[in-house]
């Protein structure tokens, strides 16, 4: 007994770098006391006490702000940090070195007596407010973000987010702490979107240089306003520019205010823009639409982006982006 507390103290260190000494990990953690007392309650449950663990049960939820079903299987180094909402019900079964945040639910999906909870493989997290739903299987070392609702397996090794949960990716990242970057998990309606923009402009891109050629052979009698006009502006660059949506906004480059420079001369367009943030994961995907943007209007001439260092604000974009009075 005593070296299953020693190996739960040594979890809390190893997974919360805020934990300072063993007095405190041993009186301050509502988690670690959640699942000292869930053990009783599980024992007595096993032992047909139904009652008695349900009343063990039932003191920890008011003790800890944690509520786990007497009947739920958990595994060993099985941490949950804060700890307050978490729910975890009859027939979920969690595996060892499990972290589990503030706000959890392993919740059913039936009224029938039978496995209705979740099962959780080994060495996964599962972010804050996040909830899993039904007899679905969670693999090993797999990653579910923040307020993400799981109603369908989660294969080994994977990232899960959205409302539903959509699969983001693998988990590649093997160094230490990788797994509480939830800032850095991949997001598969962004991706999504981005390749159908990103198919869009390419197709645009031929349809423009096949204008562009039927303007170089166009007869005469062919109305003006079909033509490629042969000298291009910076008005017409930054209209067309227009066209070119920020995913992650949903808004243009241009009303975000993300296009600093346009420069044209006897060699070609130069084009400077910046990023709504530095670590941009469409950083060279708002590039190549930019790019291809204003090759369609520039036919021959060359065409370069330049990502400039300038920090980017909202004081930057067009007035209607800006909350004020009567928003």
């Amino acid at each position: 007994m005593f070296a299953r507390i020693k190996e739960d103290i040594e979890t809390v260190f190893a997974k919360d770098p805020a934990a300072k000494t063993v007095w405190e990990v041993l009186f301050c953690y509502p988690g670690l006391h959640a699942i000292w007392l869930h053990r009783a309650a599980h024992c007595l449950w096993q032992r047909e006490l139904f009652f008695l663990g349900r009343l063990v049960s039932h003191i920890s939820r008011w003790l800890t702000g944690v509520e786990i079903h007497p009947g739920a299987k958990i595994g060993r180094r099985v941490f949950i940090d804060h700890g307050m909402g978490v729910v975890i019900g009859e027939s979920a079964e969690i595996g060892d070195d499990v972290l589990l945040y503030q706000g959890v639910v392993l919740g059913g999906t039936s009224l029938a007596k039978r496995k209705r909870h979740p099962t959780i493989g080994n060495n996964v997290v599962i972010g804050a407010g996040a909830t899993v739903l039904g007899p679905v299987t969670v693999g090993e070392k797999a990653r579910i973000g923040a307020g993400s609702v799981v109603v369908k397996p989660v294969p080994p090794d994977a990232a899960v987010v959205g409302v539903p949960g959509h699969l983001g990716g693998r988990k590649l990242s093997e160094k230490p702490g990788a797994d509480l970057e939830h800032g850095q998990l991949p997001d598969p309606v962004l991706l999504t979107l981005s390749k159908a923009l990103d198919r869009e402009s390419q197709l645009e891109e031929r349809v423009h240089k096949l204008e562009y050629m039927l303007s170089r052979i166009a007869p005469p009698e062919l109305p003006v306003h079909e033509r490629i006009p042969s000298s291009v502006t910076e008005a017409d660059i930054r209209e067309a520019l227009k066209e070119v949506l920020d995913p992650e906004v949903g808004v243009s480059v241009m009303d975000l205010g993300l296009i600093k420079k346009i420069a044209l001369n006897g060699q070609g367009v130069e084009v400077r823009m910046v990023l709504t943030r530095p670590d941009c994961p469409l950083a060279a995907h708002l590039v190549e639409q930019v790019r291809r943007r204003v090759k369609g209007i520039a036919g021959d001439r060359p065409v370069e982006v330049v990502l400039a260092d300038d920090a980017w604000s909202w004081n930057d974009t067009a007035p209607y982006l800006i909350w004020g009075e009567g928003i």
